[in-house]
């Protein structure tokens, strides 16, 4: 088996870097953003942000049809820069937060999972990330 190339997915958020890592990490917010397109939620999030610290995201369809846990464990975490995670198949994935003048740039890098095209897989997690930002600068 070839291991695939690693995605990344990106965006900027109009609000400073403290704002976007609470948004980011608070079960709370989560819930509120953690979607690729309306027909899906979030009912539930836990997070235990620290080195060796779980989160597991529900995702479900919002018509029943089909649901998730997103979960993994924390590698990193370095407050208002970095927070790198495993998944229970042993995939990573990482998100940088840099400061930019009072916005916030937020850099995602994952290794894809086999099922899906990695394409289909870069615009469900840019989907998210850009529902992210929407939701932030919405509260800002």
């Amino acid at each position: 088996m070839t291991k695939q190339t690693k995605i990344t997915v990106e965006a900027t958020v109009n609000a400073p870097v403290e704002k976007v890592w609470q948004a980011w990490n608070d079960p709370a917010d989560i819930v509120q953003w953690n979607t690729p397109d309306p027909s899906w939620h979030t009912p539930h999030s836990e997070n235990d942000l620290r080195l060796n610290g779980k989160f597991k995201h529900r995702m479900e369809a919002k018509d029943g049809s089909f649901g998730f846990d997103f979960e993994g464990t924390y590698d990193k975490v370095d407050l208002h820069k970095e927070i790198a995670y495993t998944m229970p198949d042993g995939r990573t994935a990482t998100t940088l937060f840099s400061d930019e003048d009072g916005k916030t740039r937020l850099i995602t890098t994952f290794d894809p999972e086999t099922q899906n095209d990695p394409e289909f897989q870069k615009q469900g997690w840019q989907s998210i990330l850009n529902n992210f930002v929407k939701y932030v600068e919405s509260n800002n």
